[in-house]
């Protein structure tokens, strides 16, 4: 039944790597079941018979698609079923896209699929890694024309030593994670999140990398020489060498005119004018042909402005190819926000906003990944008044996915542990205007909100693009790339980090690969450049994190209980922790292994709840001082409560300083008094006094003791202790001395 099934195997960073094709969707133009370790996926990709019509593009799809099942999962949601792909899918299948791009054939308009499927997660063996390589091994034996292969590894850094591939365990404990894309000669992509490492270790993290891809390159050329199909014929979208030639020789002059500024609404006004005027020529002698008139005129923008850059040292907007554009940064524009900066670099400018809250508002996940949740969270967001166009906005896209993505790693490494600074984080990055590297920008305003925010952040990042020309040999980089230079470049090399090391990149190639030499320049490049930025314009807005957080933000207090007392503070159904958030206006979160945290906006509503989680966790001791409510009134005396499930009773004659006739006449049900703990019998039960309370916290004296209570001696000059330095309770009040304070009291105590 099977005649086509192959099985091919090889060894893959210390395991097995198992590829089978020939049994599942014989349909596809090529398929492929990549088993690596026990985690399994399949590639199929596929190519329309015809070219798109009306497209100016190369329309390739690239999806990853996690299912849950392979993780022994249900989904979450109402219909139990995987909806929209998550972030981290979306994610995974731009770095997949990024290095299969660039091999297609530039003239072809044929869509193609590339559909990876997630059906069994071995959390040693990373998934995307396995339909990266998947996804070269199906291209390459299918019949669509594409110019590989590559392979793709993940690069961890653990002890000092470079670990391809790493487990489960070395991830967590890794300072670098990084994905390189290879072809059999060049670097291809580059994907990187790290813990502020050096650029060395970086660089030669990513040579580590690269040499491991070698061995899978040749594994994947051993399958295409077995069972690899002829690649199809398709009607190619170049222009006419003549009719290229002629829009050349016709527009050149008024394209360098049009191109030749640093603002972008004045090149694109200048340009408008040019393309009527070279329709006007060429449609009649090329009827039917506008699309392709159009790409004559890209070609020919291109080729202006690579021939500055090659032949002429030059730049678009005239700067020198170190020099960045002017640079500015401001923070605190919006007053109620928790914290707010600006970045803007020429025509690109990017507001952040930072929100503070709870550690239970950090996001759940719903992936296949072993992370279920994360407090930091970063989302971009590009509307279409920021690069001039009318579009209705439609949610976030791939590419705002992406660059969100990429902010938030950059910052990860410099946010404050949770037992520093107990909070989760949203950060929000809105594109005022873009001409260029919008996600770098994003980065320093993050690092400005979070600053003006209040929070501790280990030290500034910023972020910075290289970009990348070449023709045969030859080849240039220039840093802080504008988007006429991105458009006709060949690279954007994005690279973020502290003064001391890298903490992500991204890399994006319009050709097949970058040689070891530019790698090594574009990290020196990026270095540079960066601690220019964070010296003469970030610092320079605010040197440090602020002291004080925004009056608006919620304060935070935390601690840790033993994790079998952790039943009693929340109780029965919720009851006992909902009552004290209802009881002190707070928010209380406790997390399983026992870290308490308390969140609210009033400093002493805050005190109080933790005063009241203490008791429950920790018994009351004779002396101390709490404040209670006051939960039934009897004859001899009223019962508080000092924390749920803790009451205690106040004898009508320790009510007052005065003498109490009816129990009514000092307290009713509801009210807040202080007590002080007298005793704790043998059954447990709680003797208290509001009486002792008052008259030790405020300094009441009893209303029959004045004439017969003793004067307190003058402390000796010798004496350094103070009259208050006696044992508090967990709560700040004053905690028992065990010294009768009346000569009524010293009688009784005798």
């Amino acid at each position: 039944m099977f005649e086509k099934f192959k099985a091919f195997r090889t060894d893959f960073a210390g395991r097995p790597l198992v590829v089978e094709t020939g049994k599942m969707a014989q349909l596809a133009n090529g398929e492929c079941l990549v088993r690596y370790g026990e985690t399994v996926v399949h590639v199929a990709v596929t190519a329309s018979a015809k070219p798109r019509e009306g497209v100016d593009f190369f329309p390739l799809s690239v999806d990853f698609e996690e299912k849950l099942y392979s993780v022994g999962r249900i989904p979450g949601s109402y219909l139990r079923r995987e909806g929209r792909p998550s972030d981290k899918a979306i994610l995974v299948s731009r770095v997949i896209d990024r290095p299969i791009r660039p091999l297609f054939p530039k003239d072809m308009r044929n869509d193609v699929s590339v559909v990876c499927t997630v059906m069994s997660v071995d959390h040693d063996c990373l998934p995307e890694i396995a339909a990266m390589v998947g996804t070269s091994i199906a291209l390459s034996v299918s019949d669509i024309p594409w110019h590989g292969p590559i392979s793709g590894v993940s690069v961890g850094y653990v002890d000092g030593e470079y670990v391809i591939n790493p487990t489960s365990a070395q991830r967590k404990v890794s300072k670098m994670a990084v994905t390189v894309a290879s072809t059999d000669s060049r670097i291809a992509m580059i994907e990187a999140g790290a813990d502020i490492v050096s650029d060395e270790v970086m660089y030669n993290g990513i040579m580590a990398g690269h040499e491991a891809n070698q061995k899978i390159i040749e594994f994947i050329k051993g399958i295409q020489a077995e069972i690899g199909k002829a690649k199809f014929e398709y009607p190619s979208n170049e222009p006419d060498a003549e009719l290229l030639d002629a829009v050349k020789q016709f527009a050149m002059d008024d394209v360098r005119l049009a191109l030749d500024t640093d603002d972008k609404t004045v090149r694109d006004a200048r340009l408008k004018p040019v393309y009527e005027k070279v329709h006007e020529k060429f449609d009649a002698l090329y009827p039917d042909q506008e699309a392709k008139i159009d790409e004559c005129m890209y070609k020919t923008q291109k080729y202006v402005v690579r021939r500055w850059l090659l032949d002429e040292q030059k730049r678009v907007d005239g700067r020198a190819m170190d020099q960045m554009r002017p640079l500015a940064a401001e923070v605190s524009l919006l007053p109620r926000v928790h914290g707010s900066g600006m970045f803007t670099r020429g025509q690109t400018q990017v507001l952040t906003v930072a929100t503070l809250g709870a550690v239970s508002d950090a996001q759940l996940l719903d992936g296949i990944d072993e992370d279920e949740s994360k407090r930091y969270i970063h989302q971009y967001n590009f509307p279409s008044y920021s690069v001039g166009e009318t579009k209705p906005s439609r949610g976030p896209g791939r590419r705002e996915i992406g660059h969100g993505a990429l902010a938030e790693r950059a910052l990860v490494p410099v946010i404050p542990s949770v037992e520093d600074f107990p909070y989760a984080y949203r950060l929000v990055s809105e594109v005022l205007s873009s001409n260029g590297s919008t996600s770098q920008a994003s980065i320093c305003g993050s690092t400005l909100a979070l600053m003006a925010a209040g929070v501790p952040i280990k030290a500034p990042v910023a972020g910075i693009s290289c970009g990348l020309i070449t023709e045969g040999e030859r080849w240039m980089t220039m840093v802080d790339i504008q988007g006429l230079e991105d458009f006709f470049g060949d690279m954007d090399f994005k690279v973020a980090g502290t003064k001391e090391g890298i903490t992500a990149i991204q890399m994006d190639l319009k050709i097949d690969g970058l040689t070891p030499e530019m790698v090594k320049e574009a990290l020196e490049k990026t270095h540079k450049a960066r601690n220019y930025i964070l010296d003469e314009v970030m610092l320079k807005a605010i040197p440090e994190p602020r002291k004080e957080l925004s009056k608006y933000a919620p304060k935070m207090l935390s601690t840790v209980i033993p994790v079998e007392k952790i039943r009693e503070v929340i109780g029965t159904g919720g009851k006992v922790i909902q009552k004290i958030c209802a009881e002190c206006g707070v928010k209380v979160d406790v997390e399983e292994d026992g870290h308490v945290f308390v969140s609210g906006v009033d400093a002493d509503n805050l005190k109080r709840a933790m005063s009241i989680i203490d008791t429950i966790v920790n018994d009351p001791e004779p002396g101390a001082i709490y404040t209670g409510k006051v939960t039934r009134l009897m004859d001899f005396g009223a019962f508080v409560e000092i924390a749920p499930g803790k009451e205690g009773l106040v004898h009508i004659s320790r009510l007052d300083v005065k003498r109490t006739e009816k129990v009514t006449d000092v307290v009713n049900v509801g009210d807040e008094v202080l007590v002080k703990v007298l005793e704790i019998d043998d059954k447990g039960r709680l003797n208290l006094s509001r009486r002792d309370a008052l008259i030790e916290v405020e300094g009441l004296v009893p209303e029959n003791d004045i004439s017969d209570m003793p004067r307190r001696p003058a402390p000796r000059r010798d004496d350094h202790r103070r009259h208050d330095d006696r044992p508090r309770a967990s709560n700040g009040f004053i905690a028992n001395t065990n010294k009768p304070n009346t000569r009524h009291d010293r009688e009784r105590h005798e």
